[in-house]
């Protein structure tokens, strides 16, 4: 836009610099400039009156003018070396050139780049300080929009949403200039309610956003699962002229992909054909995004589809959709084809990566082929690449879960090696491999090394300790830990509370059980189908067989699904000892299309 009539702001410069030297900080009663030496602030103030012959010299004006509006800032620095930076500034806002080119001008930002990082005022007073130095509506925001680019591009959201909410209050007309980035920020920082917030408000005061603004706010709201709002936000777009571009939609598949419930792959094949009936083709994101998907979904039939498609319409898979389809065969055991397809991968000039051998090496692992394993992580420092530390949790899992203790610590001694810090995974996969075997001893002197190395114990960390603790009779042992883990500030899961329940159902200690399941939802976890399978089968293997009917009908009651592991017990503990369980007329599930009788089931 053509902003001649806000560019006549920065005149009465005598009498500016007299107010601004006698300018009190309002929130704090503190003169900001008086009696100290020269600070960033000063770029709002004391515009040198020996340069005035200069500034009214028509013939410097419209030669700033011309410079600015071609962008010649090499130029411009020559003018702004022979006079004083802020005098500068006024030949600028005096000058008839468009307000996003000055933004650009280096020595502006780089006024309030300073100013921003002194920290040494607040956003309450730089306001201040702004509206008794000019009341020029226009010019003011330009300034603003400024201030707030130079708090993002200082790492400083909190500050630039502050000064966003100050310019409203003040009334002053910002652009997506500031607020793009802002928006960027607050959702790249997981601010996402923050920087809805702040999308909110700039329809409110009429900022019209554009196709980055929508597709920055889409994405927060994917990443956040708040997929509906994100979906509405597409219908907004409209009625501010936007049209989505594939950005968008591959934003929207993309959260739909990874955030989506079921039928996610549904809805994410619908907003493809969306896309494709407006003319918008996928390109290979769109594709990637959908592949990574299927597999994801462990439907890697359909991935290899779209694979083919990708590929008939002239668009080049690259590492990225190898690594995705190589990882879903070899997680579903299909080892055979993953192979095929790394050849096939290579075939094409498509250099495999580090995250390629990492699905390879789980492939392996998985069908217990160890030694090809192992081989495979001698393979990548070949290829001149570094196995990193998912590589080595891999294959430690496996030797773990086989029982090959020794294997596993000597891959940890060669992460030492290669310089590749061991993780709470790799301390976890460890310490369930010695507790498997029973050695306690083992566990523990890994927990100690966690400590010395500044590695903190997770949730996963005393699941597996409660486990092998109850498993070795020690239910109450185990409880100690429970309490230890609100002391960490760590918030047990059903898995904790569960493995404690049937510790305390094999020991035959069923009053602790039940207690046990009365703290679990005191302390906010719903007892699910687990635990009353638990519970069922101990009120059971201690012979009350009616109370263990109670609580089948208590389970329905709430609603709760029985699974294969309900009708097992039902079936061998109950109906097999000849007690036939009366569930009141219950259904095994409240759902129309689930409505069978428990006692219909043939065991």
């Amino acid at each position: 836009m053509n902003v001649q009539s806000c560019f006549q702001s920065l005149k009465r410069a005598n009498r500016c610099q007299k107010t601004l030297i006698s300018t009190i900080d309002p929130s704090s009663g503190v003169s900001l400039l008086g009696n100290v030496p020269e600070t960033p602030l000063r770029f709002f103030s004391s515009l040198d009156s020996s340069h005035t012959s200069f500034i009214s010299d028509g013939y410097h004006i419209s030669r700033v003018s011309e410079l600015v509006s071609k962008q010649h800032w090499s130029e411009l620095k020559t003018i702004v070396r022979e006079t004083n930076p802020n005098r500068f500034l006024q030949l600028l806002f005096e000058s008839e050139v468009d307000a996003e080119i000055v933004l650009r001008y280096g020595e502006i930002r780089a006024q309030l780049h300073a100013l921003v990082k002194s920290e040494r005022h607040s956003n309450s007073s730089i306001f201040h300080t702004i509206s008794v130095w000019s009341d020029r509506f226009c010019s003011n925001s330009i300034i603003v929009d400024m201030l707030i680019l130079a708090y993002v591009k200082n790492s400083k959201t909190d500050s630039a949403f502050e000064a966003f909410e100050r310019a409203g209050d003040y009334r002053f007309k910002l652009s997506v200039l500031s607020c793009n980035p802002m928006l960027n920020a607050l959702v790249k920082e997981g601010k996402i309610g923050i920087a809805e917030t702040a999308y909110k408000e700039m329809i409110r005061r009429r900022i019209a956003p554009n196709l980055i603004t929508f597709n920055t706010v889409i994405n927060g709201l994917c990443k956040a699962g708040k997929l509906q709002k994100a979906g509405d936000l597409v219908e907004d777009m409209k009625a501010w002229g936007c049209s989505p571009s594939v950005i968008t939609y591959n934003t929207l598949i993309d959260g739909h992909c990874k955030m989506g419930r079921v039928g996610k792959m549904y809805k994410a094949d619908v907003l493809l054909k969306e896309m494709v009936s407006k003319n918008i083709f996928p390109n290979e994101i769109t594709f990637n995004i959908l592949i990574d998907g299927y597999c994801k979904d462990e439907n890697v039939s359909a991935a290899m589809k779209l694979f083919e498609e990708m590929q008939r319409q002239d668009l080049k898979p690259n590492v990225v959709t190898y690594n995705s389809l190589i990882n879903g065969l070899c997680n579903q055991g299909r080892l055979d084809e993953a192979l095929s397809l790394q050849d096939g991968m290579l075939g094409s000039n498509v250099k495999p990566n580090v995250v390629t051998y990492n699905a390879l090496v789980n492939g392996f692992s998985k069908k217990g082929m160890l030694k090809e394993a192992r081989v495979l992580l001698d393979d990548i420092a070949k290829q001149n690449m570094a196995p990193n530390v998912i590589t080595f949790n891999t294959l430690i899992d496996a030797y773990c879960k086989v029982g090959k203790m020794g294997e596993a610590i000597a891959l940890r001694g060669l992460m030492f090696d290669r310089e590749v810090c061991p993780d709470i995974s790799t301390y976890n996969c460890l310490i369930a491999g010695f507790c498997r075997e029973g050695n306690m001893e083992g566990a523990s002197n890994l927990l100690n090394e966690m400590g010395d190395k500044g590695v903190r114990a997770d949730l996963v960390t005393y699941n597996i300790l409660v486990g092998a603790l109850c498993r070795d009779g020690e239910s109450r042992k185990a409880v100690r830990l429970l309490n230890e883990m609100f002391e960490m500030g760590l918030s047990p899961s059903h898995v904790t509370y569960n493995t404690l329940v049937d510790g305390f159902c094999r020991e035959g200690n069923l009053k602790a059980a039940l207690n046990m399941r009365m703290r679990m939802e005191k302390e906010g976890r719903r007892a699910n189908v687990v635990t009353y399978n638990v519970l069922i089968r101990g009120l059971c293997l201690k012979g009350k067989l009616e109370e263990a009917n109670g609580l089948l009908n208590e389970m329905l009651e709430k609603g709760l699904i029985p699974n294969r592991i309900t009708y097992e017990i039902v079936r061998e503990e109950m109906m097999e000892k000849g007690f036939v369980p009366d569930i009141d007329g219950h259904l095994c599930s409240k759902k129309p299309h689930q409505r069978v009788p428990l006692q219909a089931l043939e065991f």
